[in-house]
């Protein structure tokens, strides 16, 4: 079996007449939480899209656990492991918690074995098994996210694809999702391809981050060791350093593409 569970490769996604993401490579490897890096526009959210089938690529290959995806519609990427937490939580509104994490189950016919998993993710988050009961709409914003994170589990999956799950939620409550993110991949052995603006808490999350700018992977490392790097510091984590250039970029990265 491979390390690598996930492979794209020089791919190219647009939203009409713009370019959204230039000539993308990356690995995700299996068992590890990956990291994308980058500022708004970047094409962060594009790269998950791309890989969930909600965004055809215009060239490229994308590659899953040996077979390749890339052509496949969403339902059918699902079913084979991949499942998409997009930006803004986006629950079914009108139905309760227990609804929700039933639909995120829709791809399986093993009932004992979702109710099995339902009680898991109780575990995982407790306040859903509290509102089991409750309207997804009336749920606070950090409540969402954990049952969009949570519904996402029902899957199954062997790849999540979570898309800014710090995005609106205080301090505290980042510091909780992030801590179930990170248990979820230690205990069930998930790989978790994670986008993410608040770079400060993906890099302390993750085991290997890519820096995207303006549709490119610019650099690629170890978060342990990205974390250490000046441009890092400066543009993402606002730490100056004495004898740094504020206005350098990326582009003297020698693997600017």
């Amino acid at each position: 079996m491979s390390d690598v569970l996930l492979s794209l490769s020089n791919v190219e996604s647009s939203y009409g007449p713009v370019k959204a993401i230039r000539g993308v490579s990356l690995n995700v490897q299996r068992g590890k939480i990956s990291t994308v890096l980058g500022a708004n526009g970047a094409g962060k959210s594009t790269i998950l899209k791309t890989i969930s089938g909600i965004i055809d690529p215009d060239k490229g290959s994308i590659v899953f656990d040996g077979a390749p995806i890339g052509a496949l519609n969403p339902a059918k990427i699902v079913r084979r492991g991949v499942v998409h937490v997009p930006e803004g939580r986006e629950v079914f509104p009108f139905l309760s918690v227990r609804e929700n994490l039933i639909m995120g189950a829709f791809t399986r016919s093993d009932r004992d074995a979702v109710a099995r998993d339902m009680e898991t993710v109780y575990g995982y988050f407790p306040i859903l098994a509290e509102k089991a009961e409750s309207r997804a709409g009336l749920l606070s914003g950090g409540q969402q996210q954990m049952l969009a994170i949570a519904r996402g589990l029902m899957t199954e999956p062997t790849l999540m694809l979570l898309d800014e799950p710090s995005l609106g939620l205080s301090p505290k409550l980042i510091k909780e999702i992030f801590t179930i993110i990170k248990r979820i991949n230690r205990e069930r052995g998930t790989s978790i391809l994670l986008v993410e603006q608040n770079a400060r808490v993906a890099l302390d999350c993750a085991d290997h981050g890519f820096v995207l700018e303006v549709g490119r992977i610019v650099i690629e490392g170890e978060c342990s060791l990205l974390r250490e790097q000046s441009d890092i510091k400066e543009f993402y984590l606002g730490i100056k350093e004495a004898g740094v250039r504020g206005q350098q970029r990326w582009k003297r990265k020698k693997n600017w593409r």
